[in-house]
């Protein structure tokens, strides 16, 4: 199962469950402990703590994600073309026609030119059969210009590949047009074989993209470049190298509960605190809402975490500037009277459990 498929499921399943609690006035003291809680729910293996955010420890719970990019740690190189199986070679010998293939009118140089064969060589007169494979153009022309001196004074030779076939790479994923993109004397970079496939699609994650080299793959941050200019995030890409642009994943945080407009906050681009997010849905239900109660849920490698936050003194927003709210936190504001607390944890903490059994499983 997918996560978003998942966490759909948990905000279905957290609906009924408050649904249900909420059928229970009966009030609760404030503020939550932690020691009530899990008296209440002993029953699940999640180990659950209720944190109460306060001017005095906000700064300890407060921990913005980076979003300003990272380096890929894939070392970029140099690039320097060495000839391959099926390249096509333009050689000419000047003042010697007789050793330089005509191109003509109605022949082009990739026509007219030599191909290098399957064992890495190719035939030229006088010299016979002459090695290409994993040489530069430069080497070439210096072996030949070596051996045609035994038969040529001062023989002046020029080699030019000018049909680029044995090298490529292949760009797939979220771009408009997937190709496989020929390797020339000209060093091409990720962004421009990303250009050359038409660019990313509006769907693509510039963060995210992949390069596979042999049998390991690296993932490239290039928007880290695009923005910042991070130089490793744009290297030059060899021979048989896999670019593959990942599809963006949205990461949202989920607010239910007594406010105005029980939504979703996009947190994929941007660091958006408790306060901005609760102020983006139109703020609390003043009918219904306790203020009091504003709940924000976490799921941990240690469990559950339930961060709460009063703000039944308007100051205390201010608190709720200073707390970052991270993908998959589901906030819950309580209604007026208070349901019951217990009600409320004993039937939701059993779904963000299942869920998270779930995505366990499903990334095995």
């Amino acid at each position: 199962m997918r996560d978003e498929d998942c966490m759909r499921t948990l905000i279905v399943l957290c609906l009924g469950a408050l649904g249900l609690a909420a059928c229970d006035m009966t009030k609760t003291d404030f503020p939550v402990r932690t020691e009530a809680v899990r008296a209440e729910v002993e029953e699940l293996a999640t180990n659950v703590t209720v944190v109460q955010l306060t001017a005095d420890n906000i700064d300890a719970f407060n921990r913005p994600r980076n979003l300003g990019g990272s380096r890929s740690g894939m070392a970029s190189g140099s690039w320097d073309y060495r000839v391959g199986v099926g390249d096509i070679l333009d050689i000419v010998v000047w003042d010697h026609p007789e050793l330089t293939m005509p191109a003509g009118d109605r022949r082009t140089p990739q026509e007219s030119g030599l191909r290098v064969q399957a064992d890495g060589t190719f035939f030229y007169p006088y010299v016979g059969q002459t090695t290409a494979r994993g040489r530069t153009p430069e080497q070439i022309r210096e072996d030949l210009t070596t051996r045609l001196a035994n038969f040529i004074p001062n023989p002046q030779v020029e080699v030019r590949v000018v049909g680029y076939k044995s090298q490529a790479v292949s760009v797939t994923g979220e771009v408009s047009s997937p190709s496989r993109q020929p390797l020339t004397d000209i060093p091409l970079t990720l962004l421009d074989a990303i250009n050359a496939a038409g660019g990313l699609t509006k769907d693509a994650d510039p963060r995210k993209v992949t390069v596979r080299r042999g049998s390991r793959s690296h993932v490239v941050d290039m928007q880290a470049f695009l923005e910042q200019g991070v130089p490793g995030n744009n290297p030059v890409l060899q021979n048989g190298d896999v670019v593959s642009v990942g599809r963006k994943q949205i990461e949202e945080a989920y607010l239910l509960g007594q406010i105005v407009k029980p939504s979703t906050i996009d947190l994929t681009r941007e660091n958006i605190t408790l306060t901005q997010a609760v102020t983006r849905v139109g703020g609390l239900r003043e009918d219904q809402a306790d203020a009091r109660g504003i709940f924000v849920f976490r799921d941990t490698p240690m469990g559950i975490t339930v961060y709460q936050l009063d703000a039944s003194n308007p100051t205390a927003f201010l608190i709720g500037t200073r707390f970052v709210i991270l993908p998959q936190d589901v906030i819950y504001v309580t209604t007026s009277p208070l349901h019951r607390w217990n009600r409320l944890i004993s039937s939701l903490l059993p779904t963000l459990t299942a869920t998270r059994t779930v995505d366990s499983i499903g990334s095995d």
